[in-house]
């Protein structure tokens, strides 16, 4: 399972305001960073994270990697599931740390657009 960390709109494709074009990786699935933490900043507790990655389709076991638009943010997902004790095995969910600034550049990559993973 590959997530996106974008904000909802970059995700969408509706705003690109860095990358050469908008849009995401097709298949990946939009898991917003600041879903993470609560209003107040602070992270959700383990149970709640569990709760929204079981949203998005992770399930335990699963292999899962991160992208955001150029690798940082997509930390604080990768966080996030060891927070949740989601893990792959004995593996931590893998990093794309080119993510969509690396993806978008190359125009024969496919890009989706829209709120589905396409």
């Amino acid at each position: 399972l590959l997530l996106d960390a974008r904000a909802p709109e970059r995700y969408r494709g509706e705003v690109e305001p860095i990358d050469p074009r908008p849009g995401h990786v097709p298949g990946a699935v939009n898991a917003p960073f600041a879903a993470h933490v609560t209003e107040e900043g602070r992270w959700r507790s383990r149970a709640e994270l569990a709760t929204h990655f079981a949203g998005l389709g992770v399930r335990p076991g699963q292999e899962v990697g991160v992208y955001c638009g150029s690798g940082v943010t997509a930390c604080s997902v990768v966080l996030a599931l060891e927070a949740a004790g989601v893990r792959a095995a004995e593996s931590p969910a893998a990093l794309y740390p080119g993510s969509w600034s690396e993806w978008s550049s190359d125009p024969a990559r496919p890009a989706a657009l829209g709120p589905e993973p396409g």
